[in-house]
């Protein structure tokens, strides 16, 4: 049966809230915002910044807790081939992953830094870009079996970037693979870390974004309708952690997710015909109760 409280946090749309199950659903995105694919949260201005996947313009827009667009800012010297993710660092600057990779077929793969202090700007010129290749793709595009190249989630970590794999693979298998990336300009060769499997079912099981907590304890792995957990990990060994399965109750096209503190997250989907186009919250404590 569906709930309906009062959230007082400080990044949730204060009255009543529609509850599916799990998710708590904040409020609907503007309807320009068809196509989310990457959501990060900055609490110092408390804004969620946003931006689309290909086909879209090459801008992030930053949210405010009443679901309105504060902030639209072209970014200059760039083009949305297939933006998949954003995320920030420490120090609260943006990175945006233009690195959608649907045939497996791209050797165009960036990553753009966005300086901090640009973020009140109309339109910004990216701090630098990081191209990368993946040294275990030999053809473009692989064999139908071997489509390991498209992602959809990333983040930044000690000067470093992780890239979780999406895998398009005829008969697929959940297989993910875990990528590692420098934080410097210029032309990068991505480092294998490791795989692990998700589950096999596609739908529910293709890895859509991928966030880790401020204290740098958790990370989350995403997909339509689950959540994957990481914690008790040393360094970046993130695999060899204490991994969790978490499920949503609810199934959408959701392809955005982070952080909003230790415990809890916010998740976006895509707006399909007359569902979809939310942002939703998302308690850890709660998941692991239901799990």
């Amino acid at each position: 049966m569906k709930k309906y409280f009062l959230l007082s946090l400080s990044f949730i749309l204060m009255g009543c809230q529609q509850e599916s199950n799990s998710l708590t659903a904040l409020f609907s995105l503007p309807t320009k915002l068809k196509e989310v694919s990457g959501i990060t949260y900055v609490s110092s201005t408390n804004l969620l910044w946003i931006l689309e996947d290909r086909g879209n313009p090459n801008a992030i827009y930053g949210i405010n807790s009443n679901g309105k667009i504060e902030k639209t800012i072209t970014i200059e010297d760039t083009n949305n081939v297939d933006w998949e993710d954003i995320t920030k660092d420490k120090e609260g600057n943006l990175y945006i992953g233009d690195f959608g990779n649907n045939d497996n077929d791209r050797k165009d793969l960036s990553i753009y830094k966005i300086d901090k202090n640009a973020l009140q700007s109309e339109s910004v010129k990216p701090v630098y870009k990081i191209s990368f290749t993946y040294p275990e793709q030999k053809d473009f595009p692989p064999k139908k079996s071997e489509m390991f190249y498209d992602v959809e989630g990333f983040f930044e970590f000690k000067d470093n970037f992780y890239l979780f794999t999406k895998n398009r693979s005829k008969g697929f298998d959940g297989t993910a693979f875990l990528y590692k990336i420098p934080n410097a300009p210029g032309v990068q060769e991505a480092v294998l870390m490791g795989e692990f499997k998700t589950c096999t079912t596609y739908n529910s099981c293709a890895i859509t974004s991928a966030t880790i907590s401020p204290n740098e304890e958790k990370v989350a792995i995403l997909t339509h309708d689950k959540l994957f957990l990481f914690e008790n990990f040393k360094n970046d060994d993130f695999l060899n952690g204490t991994k969790t399965v978490l499920e949503l109750n609810h199934f959408s096209q959701k392809e955005a997710a982070c952080f909003k503190d230790n415990g809890r997250l916010f998740l976006a989907d895509e707006r399909t015909k007359s569902s979809g186009g939310n942002v939703y919250y998302v308690s850890l404590k709660m998941l692991k109760s239901k799990s």
